[in-house]
């Protein structure tokens, strides 16, 4: 319990002061409105400023949990026979950074996601502005005749980032948000580029897994195979094992890799 709660971590209240104060100070805001949203803070402490920025607040010990959960998943990336291809980030700043960089990226290319702000450093914590979303659900709140009718556009968003030779990193039902009606991505995290292939097999593995508890792997696997030919198929087949050790996944792997050599072989 100790542990976790180390893992999960605390950002010193005089912190998280100075960091909505500096927030006020760079957006003219004499007064600002402030809600911390619920999270396990393994990565960041979220929070939303006047309903109109979504702001993450970075720590060292954010960056120490990113080291363990990224040695994990390479570990895991090479119990599939394929080389590992997370990337730590070095500093809380570089963490904010990355994320802004790659909101802009995925924009650049179609694909929806918060509108980005700013990346700054304040008093050795890196801190993330985007643009708020009001009254979003995520993909694993939906009813699933409404995530049917977006996992075409979930592909459509992936496959377009793969072909910018850009990978999402760690894509999970929790990263899809879905708000007027409008699908979103977010959170994505770094990948080597020299380990790009793999990144983007992972990432399809990922959202075949995210959607199959959902949809159903005879759902899930022809809105992917509307973007991906059967090789991308048998490559994420390789994976889905891995994926579902992991402890924010859990679907029915035979079943995707069952649909995925039906198409492969169709």
């Amino acid at each position: 319990m100790a542990f976790r709660r180390f893992l999960r971590g605390r950002v010193p209240w005089e912190t998280l002061e100075g960091v909505v104060a500096e927030v006020a100070r760079r957006y003219d805001q004499p007064g600002v409105r402030v809600e911390f949203l619920e999270a396990d803070n393994w990565l960041s402490t979220p929070m939303v400023v006047d309903d109109e920025w979504f702001v993450k607040v970075v720590t060292e010990q954010n960056s120490v949990v990113h080291a363990l959960l990224t040695a994990g998943r390479n570990l895991g990336a090479f119990s599939s026979g394929r080389e590992g291809f997370f990337e730590h980030f070095g500093t809380p700043y570089e963490m904010a950074e990355h994320e802004l960089e790659a909101t802009r990226k995925m924009r650049e290319i179609g694909v929806n996601a918060p509108e980005p702000v700013e990346a700054f450093e304040y008093d050795g914590v890196g801190v993330l502005v985007l643009e708020y979303l009001p009254e979003f659900e995520t993909l694993e709140e939906l009813d699933p005749d409404v995530v049917a009718e977006h996992a075409p556009t979930v592909f459509d968003f992936l496959h377009r980032m793969h072909e910018a030779g850009l990978a999402h990193g760690d894509f999970r039902g929790e990263n899809v948000l879905v708000s007027g009606g409008d699908l979103y991505f977010i959170d994505a995290t770094n990948v080597r580029d020299e380990a790009i292939e793999d990144a983007r097999s992972y990432d399809l593995a990922c959202a075949l897994g995210a959607l199959e508890p959902l949809v159903g792997a005879r759902v899930a696997v022809p809105a992917a195979a509307a973007h991906y030919d059967s090789a991308a198929l048998l490559s994420a087949e390789e994976f889905l094992d891995f994926v579902n050790i992991r402890p924010d996944h859990d679907f029915d792997a035979a079943a995707l890799k069952g649909e995925i050599e039906k198409v492969a072989t169709a």
